[in-house]
């Protein structure tokens, strides 16, 4: 499939950071088996940049890890379709996801994992939400996005025991 994922880095974000996130990105679409050629915008930036996107869009005064901009409401399992497809490029706009490096390196130390890990979930994290997954409640709808999240990256060979 020819996914193109676009990343835009507001800080200063190694090539092996950026590698990460597409790697990431593409194994969730393909977990996900998106079977249309989508685009996903990646803007890698710091906290005070995802502090103020989080105040402008949600009205939320502080720093977060990912924001995720979904350009369809989908619900979960629910595919872009071939004809939502841009005419110019014949592939879906997803959505838009932005990533705090600073935070994801933070959260990578507190859980004693690798920032690599820590990158790779919160990517894996806004594309399944990007497809309508969410974890509002404490139930069933996170069990699901997590059990997701965990099979995309041990795809990928990123485990919590392992990077």
């Amino acid at each position: 499939m020819e996914h193109e994922v676009y990343i835009d880095a507001e800080v200063e974000t190694p090539a092996a950071v950026e590698e990460q996130i597409r790697r990431a990105v593409l194994a969730a679409l393909e977990g996900e088996e998106v079977d249309v050629p989508c685009v996903v915008e990646v803007c890698v930036t710091d906290d005070g940049g995802i502090r103020q996107t989080n105040l402008d869009t949600r009205g939320v005064d502080r720093p977060t890890d990912v924001l995720s901009f979904p350009m369809f409401e989908l619900s979960p399992g629910e595919k872009p379709q071939a004809d939502w497809a841009d005419p110019d490029t014949d592939k879906v706009l997803l959505g838009d996801m932005m990533i705090s490096l600073e935070r994801a390196n933070a959260q990578a130390a507190e859980f004693g994992h690798s920032p690599e890990r820590e990158v790779c979930y919160l990517a894996v994290h806004s594309v399944l939400h990007l497809l309508g997954y969410d974890h509002l409640d404490e139930g069933p709808m996170k069990a699901r996005m997590r059990q997701r999240e965990e099979a995309i990256l041990g795809k990928l060979g990123i485990t919590r025991e392992g990077v």
